[in-house]
């Protein structure tokens, strides 16, 4: 099943709106953003269905941040400021009519994708991808290059055989070199790597090489989940609930200065410090899954025993 970025940012919202009492304000373009900038000059001005919640700060379209200077409410346009797009370190980018436009978002989705990407590269410490990699063997050559693979150890080598079976004969002596050097017009990638084969194989046969690397991260909203990182899919719940439990850990922090004893007694309600409950719980649920799919990873991919090629 395809799962895309996109639909996990989706994922990690749904989850969270179950720990807020405050729900995110919205409405949507009535015309097209067609700039990536707002000069004084010639700003950017949004044309809005409504802006019965708008006022100077915040809002949200697609992944950009953007800030409001004034708001026309007869008009029901909002000017955005100098230095108002691609706010807060997001990307300036165009935009559809009737694309949603968010009010201060609770969770804005440039914050949860960059949580998403923190706790892939976080589990790589435990969970490692497993991908593979082909070359044909020569005779006469006995150490073999991969260019720029990132490879952390290598599971298994085996070859192909001759006859109708085409069996996988598993290769027992070989040699990984993690940082070998490359050779100008030999081996030319930047991040070259080499593995010395010990065993017979037959000339002209097809190796195949299982190898560990670190998870990728995402780089688009439309890429699929374990295309992407190279992760089970089964591991897609491990990340949702490891983005969850960083993004809810910043909600305290963001009410710890009240403006008015009135916003005080309202807060009251739900004191400072209650949402490390909700951490402490997601938190313990990412480590339990997680631990589930490092065992469950290490009885697919047991250790073997390989000797030296020399």
């Amino acid at each position: 099943m395809t799962v895309t970025l996109a639909e996990m940012i989706d994922e990690v919202k749904i989850n969270l709106s179950g720990y807020t009492f405050q729900q995110d304000r919205s409405t949507h373009l009535t015309a097209a953003v067609t700039t990536l900038t707002s000069p004084s000059s010639s700003p950017t001005v949004l044309s809005l269905g409504s802006t019965a919640d708008f006022g100077k700060g915040v809002i949200e379209i697609n992944s950009e941040l953007l800030w409001i200077d004034s708001v026309d409410r007869v008009a029901n346009t909002a000017t955005i400021a100098p230095y108002g797009r691609g706010y807060l370190g997001t990307t300036a980018a165009t935009a559809a009519v009737d694309t949603q436009v968010t009010v201060s978002p609770i969770f804005p989705r440039y914050s949860i994708k960059k949580a998403i990407n923190d706790t892939i590269e976080a589990v790589g410490a435990s969970i490692y991808a497993a991908k593979q990699t082909t070359f044909t063997y020569n005779a006469a050559i006995t150490t073999y290059n991969f260019d720029d693979l990132n490879i952390e150890n290598i599971l298994a080598i085996s070859w192909q055989d001759i006859g109708p079976t085409k069996e996988w004969i598993r290769v027992k002596r070989y040699d990984f070199d993690p940082f070998a050097d490359a050779t100008p017009g030999t081996w030319t990638g930047s991040g070259s790597q080499t593995v010395t084969i010990g065993d017979v194989i037959i000339a002209g046969r097809t190796v195949k090489v299982m190898y560990a690397t670190y998870p990728t991260p995402f780089t688009a909203d439309n890429q699929d989940f374990s295309t992407q990182t190279g992760l089970s899919e089964t591991v897609k719940d491990v990340v949702i609930l490891g983005a969850s439990y960083r993004l809810l850990q910043y909600l305290d922090p963001a009410r710890a200065a009240q403006y008015s004893p009135q916003a005080d007694e309202i807060d009251s309600k739900r004191p400072f410090g209650a949402s490390n409950n909700a951490v402490r719980q997601l938190f313990a649920l990412y480590t339990q899954r997680l631990n589930e799919e490092r065992l469950k990873q290490q009885q697919q991919y047991p250790p073997r025993i390989h000797y030296s090629a020399r």
